[in-house]
């Protein structure tokens, strides 16, 4: 089976902020987001409807302990009734005494006994003084008159309260009278579940027993393997002690009085000539041959085993990878096209046969690090055929694979995909259709996502007054949301039919000189000018300007002309990569432009940071820019400058 893996609480974050503000967590009844926000569980509902369902089943619980009266005397007396106005319990005697005839009290709520007292009147979590009398239908929840009118769901589509309540209780019913005509068809699929429970019990069994079986026969290999290293040790072993004290036997007769020099001491004593030669001629050669052993003295053997050490690295990296038999289960492979690193990773794969042949699939992914050669590879368990993986480092290459499984069978791990994480963490922000912005000559979507120029008459009748210089065609857009500090990156892609597209980053305090003739003086990011307009392109990538803008167009990117630049124009050219990203780095004064794609670096420029820096783009003709989406997380109601 595959190893078992979970998700974790994660992080929200508030569009425009670059640290996490609030916790989202999946709601346990819808398993929508829940933002806590500020107020913590404070800003939740009760669920009073739960809470009433609860107690029923607790009173049938403690039916025979008895709830005693709030206001007897010791020893006081079972209670009869509760207030759901005072929230307390009364016996028959102490009802009467707090709740008289006649008077405001006795028109109280009473129900029976019970320790569970709800208001009778649902109050908002954000007003608190108000009464919750609106169903807002995009959050799908109560809301008040000020939630409408001025707080976080004043856009949103909203109902009366009963007509919420008489919609939704008619659905319910119907639901509910479906599933019970239905309970023949789900008796059914109990007694179908029930055998498939057993079924699967004896099916395991038996995969159990064929599993144990085979480590069995791998054991019985390993056991034998194992003794027949050993035996051949030993026998080495043997040899080497055998050869071993053969020469130290024969040295120790080299010693005085002991073995061939006693002999030959002995043979010294003979008088006789005859017999002497006789015996000393073949003694004397004994003796050369010792002499001679004795100055090139070599170990008959070896001490060290080191022919018999194992390698079992191979042998180790195939049982690594022991698994069951795949049996024809396709091979994930790992769709970079659709794969993308952000603010998020999307890991996306397919089969290649198109057929969603495995029941889950296993996403392994580590970090490369130089240092680490080894890392731990990290795993998560998904049922479809991508997921997102959060809170991975900046600037880091990642090593992803994947396998699937089907049943108690997992086919191969696909080939590594190495994919690079952005240089920055991810800044969001929209396309600010207040400063600046031409509506005749842009058109921005609703979501403030896009921007296209629209090339027409207006386009045409202006011609008649355009100077020298290519600014005047140009019309700008920045960012809504701007940057003091840090180090940031955002990406976008520009549509391949653009003609002429200007993208990079300007200061606050020089963003009239981008905008001649602005109509939205009352922007508050809108400041006066006091510099001038020098109207050449050239001054845009002077390390002194505080914005820099790079050329797009014609599917091509221009690197600027500076002095550092290649002289060959066509050196100048790059293609123009499918999404560019923008890597603003304040602290250092840095801005850098990469092919989003593959975080490549295509150039990078100083620029003055010392005002409040907007992402800035300018198109002119046919074009269009469109922001990267976040992988998972949506723009929030509210943005705020950093």
């Amino acid at each position: 089976a595959p190893p078992k893996s979970g998700f974790g609480v994660y992080t929200g974050r508030k569009r425009n902020s670059l640290t996490p503000r609030s916790t989202l967590f999946p709601c346990p009844g819808c398993q929508r987001d829940i933002d806590l926000g500020e107020r913590g569980i404070n800003g939740l509902f009760r669920n009073f409807t739960l809470e009433t369902i609860v107690e029923r089943y607790r009173q049938a619980a403690r039916a025979a302990i008895a709830i005693m009266c709030d206001f007897c005397k010791p020893p006081p007396q079972e209670s009869t009734k509760s207030c759901m106005d005072c929230s307390a319990s009364y016996c028959n005697e102490c009802f009467k005494i707090h709740h008289p005839w006649g008077t405001v009290k006795a028109q109280h709520e009473y129900v029976g006994p019970t320790t569970n007292f709800r208001p009778k009147i649902l109050m908002c979590p954000e007003h608190e003084m108000e009464r919750v009398n609106m169903y807002c239908e995009i959050c799908r929840r109560p809301v008040c008159h000020l939630c409408k009118l001025g707080g976080c769901h004043a856009n949103h589509r909203v109902t009366t309260m009963s007509t919420a309540y008489k919609t939704l209780k008619e659905k319910l019913s119907k639901d509910i009278e479906y599933l019970i005509s239905k309970e023949s068809q789900v008796k059914a699929h109990i007694t179908q579940l029930d055998l498939l429970l057993k079924e699967t019990e004896c099916n395991s069994e038996r995969a159990k027993e064929e599993a144990c079986q085979s480590f069995e026969k791998l054991s019985h290999v390993l056991e034998e393997k194992k003794s027949a290293a050993l035996r051949a040790i030993e026998a080495s072993k043997n040899l080497r002690l055998e050869k071993l004290q053969t020469q130290a036997e024969e040295y120790q007769g080299l010693l005085e009085n002991n073995g061939l020099v006693g002999y030959a001491q002995e043979v010294l004593k003979e008088t006789d000539p005859s017999c002497f030669v006789q015996t000393a001629k073949q003694l004397h050669v004994r003796i050369q041959k010792a002499t001679e052993s004795l100055k090139t003295f070599r170990p008959a053997a070896e001490t060290t085993f080191e022919d018999f050490v194992l390698d079992i690295a191979k042998q180790e990296e195939i049982l690594g990878d022991l698994s069951f038999l795949s049996n024809g289960l396709e091979i994930p492979e790992i769709n970079e096209e659709q794969s993308r690193m952000y603010d998020k990773a999307l890991i996306s794969w397919e089969c290649p046969g198109k057929t969603d042949s495995a029941d889950i699939y296993v996403l392994e992914y580590h970090k490369l690090n130089r240092e680490e050669e080894s890392a731990a590879w990290q795993e998560i368990e998904v049922c479809s055929k991508s997921t997102v993986i959060p809170d991975l480092d900046d600037d880091s290459s990642y090593a992803f694979r994947v396998r699937g499984y089907k049943g108690s069978i997992c086919s191969p791990w696909s080939r590594e995909v190495i994919l690079r994480t952005p240089p920055a963490p991810v800044f969001r922000f929209l396309f600010d259709d207040k400063c600046g912005y031409n509506s005749e000559h842009l058109l921005v979507n609703p979501r403030r996502t896009s921007v296209e120029s629209r090339a027409g008459f207006p386009l045409l009748l202006g011609s008649e007054r355009m100077q020298v210089g290519c600014y005047t065609t140009l019309d700008y857009i920045i960012g809504d949301t701007g940057i003091a500090k840090g180090k940031h990156f955002w990406a976008f892609h520009v549509e391949a039919y653009s003609y002429l597209v200007k993208v990079g980053v300007v200061s606050s305090n020089k963003i009239q000189k981008l905008f001649h003739n602005t109509h939205d003086v009352t922007s508050p990011r809108y400041e006066q000018d006091s510099g001038h307009d020098s109207g050449s392109e050239d001054a845009f990538f002077d390390s002194s300007q505080p914005f820099t803008l790079v050329t797009l167009g014609m599917k091509k990117f221009f690197i600027p002309t500076i002095p550092a630049a290649p002289k060959d124009p066509a050196s100048r050219i790059l293609p123009l990569p499918s999404c560019l990203g923008i890597c603003l780095d304040c602290d250092k004064g840095k801005v850098g432009f990469y092919d989003a794609g593959s975080m490549k670096c295509l150039y990078e420029c100083e620029v003055d940071c010392s005002g409040i820096m907007y992402p800035a783009f300018a198109l002119m003709g046919g074009a269009a820019v469109h922001l990267e989406e976040a992988v998972t997380a949506k723009y929030g109601e509210n943005h705020d400058d950093i």
